[in-house]
């Protein structure tokens, strides 16, 4: 059985990373501001991979961006996820030398089947990731690119069969309505996103503390749980949740047992 994952999401946009509640951002703080206090290196036994999202709406500089990957990574020893302004195979290789191992895909999932192809058979499904941003309409569920303002024309039903084809390798499911707001996951569409497309999935928008990592990590669905809440877990937050999760018997990585 695969082990379980517990994940942490930094969003940057324009030189600051941010809050995010509601897909609506608010800085927080610089790159030195991050490392002030979050050295990853350090922290990397709290966690099972990071994610990076560059979330820029204006035209996005890849070559910066990537500097600041590789700043944040530089002696990591977890697996890093990268996203943001991906247009071509050039910027994706790009990502990968700057210590990506994989890349996560919104926008160009819906707008070019041809480039995602291209990815996963330069780099394989295992390293495409695709980030579903929903909000629920009613009975209906609204899936949205472009930073969460564009609705494609696509139930999730035919957005998964979608992405089935296109072979990606995981699923990043993101809750519009439950970002930034600390009330918990919301669950109801694991199961149905499951029968569609059996691949990893992680849930991300809503976690506010480790019973919510719990709640979700029950679900035989859920392969990974992400939080981008960075005040809730600054200080020893991270450490406390994965030590929740070990004392509940979950299947999630034990570093002290490898000491």
């Amino acid at each position: 059985m695969l082990r379980k994952r517990v994940i942490f999401t930094l969003i940057y946009n324009e030189g600051f990373f941010m809050q995010s509640r509601n897909f609506r951002l608010q800085k927080v703080g610089d790159i030195n501001w991050l490392q002030k206090f979050y050295k990853f290196n350090q922290i990397a036994f709290s966690l099972d991979e990071l994610i990076i999202l560059n979330t820029n709406r204006d035209e996005k500089n890849m070559e910066s961006f990537s500097k600041i990957v590789s700043s944040l990574v530089e002696n990591t020893f977890i697996p890093i996820a990268v996203g943001g302004g991906i247009r071509s195979v050039e910027d994706a290789q790009l990502l990968f030398q700057s210590g990506a191992d994989k890349i996560v895909l919104n926008t160009k999932l819906y707008e070019s089947p041809e480039l995602v192809s291209q990815l996963v058979e330069r780099y394989g499904s295992q390293s495409v990731v695709a980030s579903i941003d929903y909000k629920k309409n009613g009975d209906s569920i609204d899936i949205y690119t472009q930073n969460g303002t564009n609705r494609i024309d696509k139930s999730l039903e035919e957005y998964l069969l979608y992405l089935k084809g296109l072979k990606i390798g995981e699923i990043y499911l993101n809750s519009i309505e439950k970002d930034g707001t600390g009330f918990g996951y919301d669950l109801s569409l694991v199961e149905t996103v499951k029968k569609v497309i059996n691949v990893p999935l992680i849930i991300a928008g809503g976690a506010g503390n480790e019973k919510h990592f719990s709640e979700a990590l029950q679900k035989t669905e859920i392969d990974a749980v992400a939080t981008a809440n960075l005040f809730n877990f600054i200080g020893n937050g991270l450490p406390n949740a994965r030590k929740y999760l070990l004392n509940l018997g979950f299947n999630i990585a034990n570093w002290d047992d490898n000491k």
